[in-house]
């Protein structure tokens, strides 16, 4: 069925064959939000009186005592299973012909969508011909964040010129294995980490425990 094809990929069957509540039903929904429309519930009285038959002589032959109910209850689905693929076919493109009332195809991509997903007066789903006032919206909030988003990195880079790169700094303690994010002491035991202390004198860097400056001599 030509119809069958439009719909084969956003569909599902909810049919069931065997049993008192055997019929036919089918979910539909849409391509692009995926809201669903269930077609109506068609009983498959072959179905149900098979089962209805199998529940019947199950109980009969269990107060008489027998051992055909297998026999009869096989008999009966069998009944059931000949007449299934035909009427399972025919409420199917019942239930399409039904859905297609719900649903509209689009001209450029032919996928079927709901009424809120389409634009009757292009004959285009919102995917192939978004909203206007939507995207525009959209257009508005990316502007807003990209500018933003620069801004942010300017003042990262004026903060960044007083940043000293070439200093040392210990990610994580050696002692407590604490991360540290490069503070001068570790937050988790205190920890003097990889900062060199300076000479008040020259500048330059002091070695841990040197009483004196090794550079001028200036006491610590």
């Amino acid at each position: 069925m030509s119809s069958e094809i439009y719909f084969s990929n956003n569909y599902r069957d909810l049919c069931e064959q065997h049993g008192t509540g055997a019929g036919f039903q089918f979910e539909f929904y849409c391509s692009r939000c995926s809201d669903t429309w269930r077609s109506p519930f068609e009983a498959f009285k072959t179905g149900q009186m098979a089962g209805w038959i199998g529940k019947g002589f199950s109980a009969a032959w269990n107060i008489i005592g027998g051992n055909a109910t297998n026999t009869i209850s096989n008999a009966a689905d069998g009944l059931a299973g000949h007449t299934w693929g035909n009427a399972r076919d025919t409420a199917f493109q019942r239930a399409i012909e039904n859905a297609q009332g719900h649903f509209n195809r689009c001209a450029r991509c032919t996928s079927y969508v709901c009424g809120r997903c389409f634009d009757p007066a292009q004959g285009l789903c919102h995917n192939c011909a978004p909203d206007t006032a939507a995207e525009a919206m959209v257009a508005q909030r990316r502007g807003l964040n990209d500018m933003v988003s620069e801004r942010a990195y300017q003042h990262g880079q004026q903060a960044g010129a007083e940043f000293d790169a070439s200093t040392p700094r210990q990610l994580v303690c050696p002692q407590c294995h604490a991360e540290t994010h490069g503070t001068p002491f570790c937050p988790g035991c205190g920890h003097r980490l990889a900062q060199a202390v300076q000479c008040v004198q020259c500048q330059k860097d002091v070695p841990e425990g040197a009483a004196f400056c090794p550079s001028c001599g200036t006491r610590r």
